[in-house]
Protein backbone atom coordinates (compact mmCIF):
# COMPACT_ATOMS: atom_id res chain seq x y z
CA UNK A 1 0.00 0.00 0.00
CA UNK A 2 1.32 3.21 -0.36
CA UNK A 3 -0.15 7.11 -0.07
CA UNK A 4 0.00 10.31 -2.74
CA UNK A 5 1.59 12.49 -0.40
CA UNK A 6 1.42 16.33 -2.07
CA UNK A 7 4.42 18.22 -2.46
CA UNK A 8 5.14 21.94 -2.74
CA UNK A 9 5.15 22.28 -6.18
CA UNK A 10 1.71 20.45 -6.62
CA UNK A 11 2.92 17.20 -7.67
CA UNK A 12 2.24 14.16 -5.51
CA UNK A 13 4.35 11.66 -4.76
CA UNK A 14 3.91 7.70 -3.57
CA UNK A 15 5.11 6.78 -0.42
CA UNK A 16 5.04 3.65 1.24
CA UNK A 17 4.65 3.73 4.70
CA UNK A 18 6.11 1.42 7.53
CA UNK A 19 4.87 -1.64 9.35
CA UNK A 20 5.96 -2.39 12.04
CA UNK A 21 7.06 0.80 14.83
CA UNK A 22 9.53 1.04 17.53
CA UNK A 23 9.00 -1.46 20.68
CA UNK A 24 9.25 1.25 23.41
CA UNK A 25 7.25 0.20 26.57
CA UNK A 26 6.62 2.04 29.44
CA UNK A 27 9.97 2.28 31.85
CA UNK A 28 11.65 4.19 34.47
CA UNK A 29 12.97 8.21 34.64
CA UNK A 30 16.47 8.63 33.13
CA UNK A 31 18.61 9.33 36.07
CA UNK A 32 21.41 11.45 34.67
CA UNK A 33 19.27 14.09 33.08
CA UNK A 34 15.96 15.63 33.83
CA UNK A 35 13.78 15.61 30.88
CA UNK A 36 10.46 17.73 30.60
CA UNK A 37 7.80 17.34 27.64
CA UNK A 38 6.48 20.37 27.04
CA UNK A 39 3.08 19.21 26.12
CA UNK A 40 0.16 20.11 24.20
CA UNK A 41 -3.38 20.53 24.82
CA UNK A 42 -6.27 18.58 23.00
CA UNK A 43 -9.16 20.76 22.27
CA UNK A 44 -12.68 19.64 22.41
CA UNK A 45 -13.85 18.99 18.70
CA UNK A 46 -17.32 19.38 19.37
CA UNK A 47 -17.59 22.07 21.47
CA UNK A 48 -19.22 25.56 19.53
CA UNK A 49 -16.49 28.05 19.48
CA UNK A 50 -14.53 30.67 17.09
CA UNK A 51 -10.80 31.42 16.66
CA UNK A 52 -10.73 33.78 19.33
CA UNK A 53 -13.21 33.10 21.82
CA UNK A 54 -12.34 30.91 25.15
CA UNK A 55 -10.66 27.85 24.09
CA UNK A 56 -12.83 24.41 25.09
CA UNK A 57 -10.69 21.77 26.11
CA UNK A 58 -10.99 17.74 26.22
CA UNK A 59 -9.63 17.65 29.63
CA UNK A 60 -10.27 13.87 29.32
CA UNK A 61 -7.67 13.73 26.35
CA UNK A 62 -5.03 16.05 27.98
CA UNK A 63 -4.33 14.53 31.07
CA UNK A 64 -4.22 10.86 29.10
CA UNK A 65 -1.70 12.36 26.58
CA UNK A 66 -0.02 13.23 29.98
CA UNK A 67 -0.39 9.76 31.54
CA UNK A 68 1.22 9.02 28.60
CA UNK A 69 4.81 10.59 29.29
CA UNK A 70 5.05 10.34 32.57
CA UNK A 71 4.62 6.16 31.98
CA UNK A 72 7.82 6.70 29.80
CA UNK A 73 9.74 8.79 32.80
CA UNK A 74 9.63 11.82 31.22
CA UNK A 75 8.83 15.14 33.48
CA UNK A 76 5.86 17.53 31.64
CA UNK A 77 6.24 21.03 31.26
CA UNK A 78 2.78 21.96 31.94
CA UNK A 79 0.61 25.41 30.65
CA UNK A 80 3.81 26.44 28.04
CA UNK A 81 4.17 27.52 24.35
CA UNK A 82 3.56 23.92 23.33
CA UNK A 83 -0.34 24.56 25.04
CA UNK A 84 -0.58 27.69 23.18
CA UNK A 85 -0.75 29.83 25.63
CA UNK A 86 -1.29 33.61 24.51
CA UNK A 87 -1.87 31.01 20.83
CA UNK A 88 -5.51 30.33 21.56
CA UNK A 89 -5.53 29.42 25.35
CA UNK A 90 -5.70 31.83 27.40
CA UNK A 91 -5.36 32.81 30.83
CA UNK A 92 -8.65 31.17 32.56
CA UNK A 93 -7.95 27.56 30.19
CA UNK A 94 -4.56 27.28 31.66
CA UNK A 95 -5.34 27.88 35.25
CA UNK A 96 -7.49 25.30 34.63
CA UNK A 97 -4.79 23.07 33.06
CA UNK A 98 -1.86 23.40 35.86
CA UNK A 99 -4.98 22.75 38.68
CA UNK A 100 -5.73 19.53 36.80
CA UNK A 101 -2.59 18.42 35.97
CA UNK A 102 -0.65 18.96 38.91
CA UNK A 103 -3.22 16.71 40.54
CA UNK A 104 -2.58 14.64 38.04
CA UNK A 105 0.78 14.19 38.81
CA UNK A 106 0.62 13.78 42.18
CA UNK A 107 -1.93 10.85 41.74
CA UNK A 108 0.53 8.96 39.46
CA UNK A 109 3.87 10.19 41.06
CA UNK A 110 5.08 12.26 38.01
CA UNK A 111 6.54 15.31 37.39
CA UNK A 112 5.70 18.40 36.46
CA UNK A 113 6.66 22.33 36.20
CA UNK A 114 4.00 25.00 35.16
CA UNK A 115 4.56 28.23 33.12
CA UNK A 116 3.93 31.37 35.04
CA UNK A 117 3.36 34.56 33.09
CA UNK A 118 1.09 37.51 32.29
CA UNK A 119 -1.26 36.30 29.51
CA UNK A 120 -4.29 37.68 31.54
CA UNK A 121 -3.30 41.71 30.74
CA UNK A 122 -5.43 42.07 27.85
CA UNK A 123 -3.49 45.76 26.45
CA UNK A 124 -0.97 47.78 27.44
CA UNK A 125 0.36 47.77 30.99
CA UNK A 126 2.55 49.17 33.30
CA UNK A 127 4.83 47.91 35.02
CA UNK A 128 2.81 47.31 38.40
CA UNK A 129 0.11 45.74 36.89
CA UNK A 130 2.80 43.29 34.90
CA UNK A 131 4.08 42.55 38.56
CA UNK A 132 0.76 41.88 39.99
CA UNK A 133 -0.34 39.52 36.53
CA UNK A 134 3.11 37.29 37.31
CA UNK A 135 1.99 37.51 41.31
CA UNK A 136 -1.38 36.30 40.55
CA UNK A 137 -0.09 32.92 38.28
CA UNK A 138 3.14 32.20 40.11
CA UNK A 139 0.05 31.98 43.29
CA UNK A 140 -1.73 29.49 41.43
CA UNK A 141 0.99 27.41 40.62
CA UNK A 142 2.44 27.01 43.56
CA UNK A 143 -1.28 26.75 45.55
CA UNK A 144 -1.61 24.22 42.88
CA UNK A 145 1.78 21.94 44.66
CA UNK A 146 3.61 22.83 41.51
CA UNK A 147 7.33 24.57 40.32
CA UNK A 148 7.03 27.54 38.80
CA UNK A 149 8.46 27.97 35.42
CA UNK A 150 8.56 32.24 34.77
CA UNK A 151 7.85 32.67 31.75
CA UNK A 152 8.95 35.54 28.86
CA UNK A 153 6.33 38.17 29.15
CA UNK A 154 5.25 40.34 26.21
CA UNK A 155 3.61 42.98 28.37
CA UNK A 156 7.05 42.86 29.66
CA UNK A 157 9.15 43.65 26.73
CA UNK A 158 6.69 46.27 25.68
CA UNK A 159 6.77 48.70 28.87
CA UNK A 160 10.30 47.85 30.37
CA UNK A 161 12.20 50.92 29.90
CA UNK A 162 16.04 48.91 30.01
CA UNK A 163 17.71 46.05 31.69
CA UNK A 164 17.23 47.87 35.68
CA UNK A 165 13.37 46.81 34.90
CA UNK A 166 14.19 43.77 34.22
CA UNK A 167 16.30 43.30 37.01
CA UNK A 168 14.00 44.68 39.53
CA UNK A 169 10.36 42.96 38.12
CA UNK A 170 12.15 39.93 38.00
CA UNK A 171 14.60 39.83 41.45
CA UNK A 172 10.58 40.82 43.33
CA UNK A 173 9.19 37.73 41.79
CA UNK A 174 12.30 35.14 42.67
CA UNK A 175 12.41 36.97 46.37
CA UNK A 176 8.76 35.90 46.76
CA UNK A 177 8.72 32.61 45.23
CA UNK A 178 8.84 29.71 47.83
CA UNK A 179 10.69 27.35 45.86
CA UNK A 180 13.69 27.83 43.16
CA UNK A 181 11.93 28.43 39.68
CA UNK A 182 13.21 27.82 35.90
CA UNK A 183 13.82 31.04 34.10
CA UNK A 184 12.51 31.10 30.52
CA UNK A 185 14.16 32.90 27.89
CA UNK A 186 11.77 32.46 24.90
CA UNK A 187 13.10 34.30 21.18
CA UNK A 188 11.62 36.26 18.91
CA UNK A 189 11.94 33.15 16.83
CA UNK A 190 9.11 31.68 18.65
CA UNK A 191 7.17 34.79 19.46
CA UNK A 192 8.24 38.17 17.65
CA UNK A 193 6.74 40.53 20.32
CA UNK A 194 9.60 39.07 22.46
CA UNK A 195 12.32 40.84 20.39
CA UNK A 196 14.45 42.89 22.59
CA UNK A 197 14.03 40.91 25.77
CA UNK A 198 16.51 41.32 28.84
CA UNK A 199 16.06 45.21 27.59
CA UNK A 200 18.55 45.29 24.54
CA UNK A 201 17.76 43.57 21.43
CA UNK A 202 21.68 42.71 21.25
CA UNK A 203 21.62 39.27 22.67
CA UNK A 204 25.44 39.80 24.51
CA UNK A 205 23.86 42.49 26.23
CA UNK A 206 20.58 40.84 27.13
CA UNK A 207 22.49 37.75 27.90
CA UNK A 208 24.55 40.05 30.71
CA UNK A 209 21.07 41.25 32.14
CA UNK A 210 19.62 37.44 32.31
CA UNK A 211 23.30 36.20 34.57
CA UNK A 212 22.80 39.28 36.93
CA UNK A 213 19.08 38.46 37.46
CA UNK A 214 20.45 34.67 38.41
CA UNK A 215 23.20 35.82 40.17
CA UNK A 216 21.60 38.31 42.31
CA UNK A 217 19.32 35.19 43.67
CA UNK A 218 20.86 31.75 42.83
CA UNK A 219 19.38 29.94 45.48
CA UNK A 220 15.93 30.63 44.28
CA UNK A 221 17.12 29.78 40.31
CA UNK A 222 16.45 25.99 40.07
CA UNK A 223 17.48 26.26 36.41
CA UNK A 224 17.02 28.44 32.88
CA UNK A 225 15.47 27.10 29.66
CA UNK A 226 16.96 29.13 27.03
CA UNK A 227 15.15 28.60 23.69
CA UNK A 228 17.05 30.83 20.98
CA UNK A 229 17.79 27.92 18.63
CA UNK A 230 21.47 28.94 18.81
CA UNK A 231 23.75 26.21 20.45
CA UNK A 232 26.85 27.96 20.57
CA UNK A 233 25.78 31.20 22.73
CA UNK A 234 23.85 28.34 24.93
CA UNK A 235 26.59 26.12 25.68
CA UNK A 236 28.43 29.29 26.53
CA UNK A 237 25.43 30.81 28.86
CA UNK A 238 25.57 27.17 30.68
CA UNK A 239 29.36 27.65 31.46
CA UNK A 240 28.53 30.87 33.12
CA UNK A 241 25.86 29.75 35.54
CA UNK A 242 26.57 29.80 38.94
CA UNK A 243 27.15 26.46 40.88
CA UNK A 244 24.08 24.21 40.90
CA UNK A 245 21.87 26.17 38.30
CA UNK A 246 20.79 24.04 35.59
CA UNK A 247 20.56 24.37 31.75
CA UNK A 248 17.43 23.29 30.10
CA UNK A 249 17.69 23.16 26.14
CA UNK A 250 15.00 24.54 24.58
CA UNK A 251 16.94 24.32 21.51
CA UNK A 252 14.78 22.20 19.18
CA UNK A 253 17.60 22.16 16.51
CA UNK A 254 20.59 20.94 18.40
CA UNK A 255 19.28 19.15 21.14
CA UNK A 256 21.14 15.77 21.17
CA UNK A 257 24.82 17.86 21.22
CA UNK A 258 23.61 19.92 24.01
CA UNK A 259 22.03 16.74 25.76
CA UNK A 260 25.00 15.15 25.59
CA UNK A 261 27.02 17.57 26.46
CA UNK A 262 30.92 18.08 26.64
CA UNK A 263 33.84 18.24 29.16
CA UNK A 264 32.54 21.11 30.57
CA UNK A 265 29.24 20.16 31.12
CA UNK A 266 25.78 19.58 29.74
CA UNK A 267 22.18 20.65 29.15
CA UNK A 268 19.08 19.02 30.62
CA UNK A 269 16.03 19.35 28.40
CA UNK A 270 12.53 21.05 28.49
CA UNK A 271 11.02 20.72 25.04
CA UNK A 272 8.43 21.04 22.88
CA UNK A 273 9.71 18.60 19.90
CA UNK A 274 9.83 15.70 23.06
CA UNK A 275 5.90 15.92 23.19
CA UNK A 276 6.01 13.54 19.87
CA UNK A 277 9.53 12.37 20.76
CA UNK A 278 8.56 11.21 24.55
CA UNK A 279 9.47 7.24 24.49
CA UNK A 280 11.80 7.52 21.74
CA UNK A 281 13.61 10.41 23.69
CA UNK A 282 13.44 8.94 27.32
CA UNK A 283 14.88 5.99 25.57
CA UNK A 284 17.91 7.67 24.05
CA UNK A 285 18.48 9.57 27.49
CA UNK A 286 18.62 5.95 28.93
CA UNK A 287 20.96 4.81 26.83
CA UNK A 288 23.19 7.83 27.76
CA UNK A 289 22.71 6.89 31.48
CA UNK A 290 24.85 3.84 30.85
CA UNK A 291 27.76 6.40 29.63
CA UNK A 292 26.60 5.31 25.90
CA UNK A 293 27.29 8.53 24.22
CA UNK A 294 26.98 7.21 20.80
CA UNK A 295 24.04 5.22 21.42
CA UNK A 296 22.69 8.24 22.45
CA UNK A 297 23.12 10.07 19.67
CA UNK A 298 22.40 7.17 17.06
CA UNK A 299 19.03 7.17 18.74
CA UNK A 300 18.52 10.60 18.99
CA UNK A 301 20.30 12.39 15.89
CA UNK A 302 17.91 11.10 13.55
CA UNK A 303 15.22 12.67 14.75
CA UNK A 304 16.30 16.10 14.17
CA UNK A 305 14.83 16.64 11.03
CA UNK A 306 11.68 15.88 12.04
CA UNK A 307 11.88 19.00 14.53
CA UNK A 308 13.67 21.25 11.96
CA UNK A 309 10.74 20.28 9.63
CA UNK A 310 8.14 20.80 12.49
CA UNK A 311 9.88 24.11 13.73
CA UNK A 312 10.47 25.79 10.67
CA UNK A 313 10.13 29.47 10.56
CA UNK A 314 7.36 30.99 10.96
CA UNK A 315 8.49 28.67 14.15
CA UNK A 316 5.74 30.13 16.28
CA UNK A 317 3.20 27.62 14.20
CA UNK A 318 5.47 24.01 15.26
CA UNK A 319 2.07 23.15 17.42
CA UNK A 320 0.16 22.32 14.25
CA UNK A 321 2.88 19.39 13.51
CA UNK A 322 2.54 18.41 16.54
CA UNK A 323 -0.47 18.31 17.35
CA UNK A 324 -1.06 16.22 13.87
CA UNK A 325 1.28 14.24 14.64
CA UNK A 326 -0.65 13.19 18.50
CA UNK A 327 -3.56 12.26 16.33
CA UNK A 328 -1.84 10.37 13.99
CA UNK A 329 -0.10 8.15 16.78
CA UNK A 330 -3.59 7.85 18.20
CA UNK A 331 -3.07 9.83 21.43
CA UNK A 332 -6.63 11.54 20.91
CA UNK A 333 -9.54 11.20 17.85
CA UNK A 334 -8.97 14.29 15.92
CA UNK A 335 -7.46 17.19 14.42
CA UNK A 336 -8.51 20.16 15.78
CA UNK A 337 -6.90 22.58 17.49
CA UNK A 338 -8.17 25.26 19.80
CA UNK A 339 -8.11 28.78 17.88
CA UNK A 340 -8.41 26.96 14.54
CA UNK A 341 -4.52 26.45 14.37
CA UNK A 342 -4.90 23.17 12.62
CA UNK A 343 -4.87 25.43 9.52
CA UNK A 344 -1.75 27.06 10.60
CA UNK A 345 0.58 24.80 8.36
CA UNK A 346 0.42 24.07 4.85
CA UNK A 347 -0.68 20.53 3.40
CA UNK A 348 2.68 19.53 2.08
CA UNK A 349 4.24 20.85 5.29
CA UNK A 350 2.07 18.31 7.28
CA UNK A 351 2.57 15.90 4.71
CA UNK A 352 6.27 15.84 5.16
CA UNK A 353 5.72 15.95 9.15
CA UNK A 354 3.96 12.30 8.56
CA UNK A 355 6.61 10.69 6.08
CA UNK A 356 9.57 12.46 8.40
CA UNK A 357 7.35 10.39 12.11
CA UNK A 358 6.44 7.33 9.96
CA UNK A 359 10.30 6.62 8.70
CA UNK A 360 11.53 6.72 12.47
CA UNK A 361 8.74 4.54 13.62
CA UNK A 362 6.45 6.96 16.02
CA UNK A 363 3.38 5.87 14.99
CA UNK A 364 2.68 2.90 17.50
CA UNK A 365 -0.36 1.48 14.94
CA UNK A 366 1.21 2.83 11.58
CA UNK A 367 -1.85 1.28 9.91
CA UNK A 368 -4.13 3.38 12.11
CA UNK A 369 -1.87 6.25 11.22
CA UNK A 370 -1.59 5.79 7.61
CA UNK A 371 -5.67 5.59 7.23
CA UNK A 372 -5.65 8.97 9.48
CA UNK A 373 -3.44 10.62 6.93
CA UNK A 374 -5.04 9.15 4.05
CA UNK A 375 -8.60 10.95 5.20
CA UNK A 376 -7.05 13.76 5.96
CA UNK A 377 -5.29 14.04 2.11
CA UNK A 378 -8.79 12.80 0.91
CA UNK A 379 -10.55 15.79 2.98
CA UNK A 380 -8.57 18.43 0.88
CA UNK A 381 -8.67 16.88 -2.65
CA UNK A 382 -5.60 14.86 -2.54
CA UNK A 383 -6.11 11.89 -4.68
CA UNK A 384 -5.43 8.39 -3.27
Amino acid sequence: MTVRLPSPDGSTRAYAPRTTPLALPPAGKPASRTVFSAAHVVADPYADTTPDGPAAVDWDATLAFRRHLWSHGLGVAEAMDTAQRGMGLDWAGAAELIRRSAAEARAVGGSVVCGVGTDQLTGPAGLPEIRAAYEEQLAVVEEAGARAVLMASRALAAAARGPEDYLDLYGHLLRQASEPVVLHWLGPMFDPALDGYWGSADLDTATGTFLDVIAAHPDKVDGIKVSLLDARREVELRRRLPEGVRCYTGDDFHYPELIAGDEQGFSHALLGIFDPLGPLAAEAVRILDTGDVEGFRRTLDPTVALSRHLFRPPTRFYKTGVVLLAWLAGHQDHFTMVGGLQSARSLPHLARAYELADGLGLFPDPALAESRMRALLTVHGVPQ
